[in-house]
């Protein structure tokens, strides 16, 4: 699996994002170089976990989606 990259956007959105859980959820205020380097391990270590179970999901709706194709199969009279 490729690592997982942000943008400079999504990355300062996501860093904005954990210091304002601290600081609302914790009463803590914590920096920059903090809010990133949880997120770099989010990213590596929990990012992976959430990926499978989207691809796990994707393989479940899919299957229903594909099993849908052949209830429109016309019935063929033999004769």
């Amino acid at each position: 699996m490729k690592d997982i990259n942000l943008t400079k956007e999504e990355k300062a959105d996501a860093i904005e994002a954990i210091k304002s859980y601290f600081f609302n959820e914790k009463d803590e205020e914590i920096t920059d170089l903090s809010a990133s380097l949880l997120l770099d391990f989010i990213l590596k270590q929990i990012g992976p976990l959430i990926y499978n179970q989207a691809l796990k999901d994707t393989h479940y709706f899919m299957t229903g989606q594909l099993e849908d194709l052949f209830s429109l199969e016309k019935h063929v009279q033999r004769k």
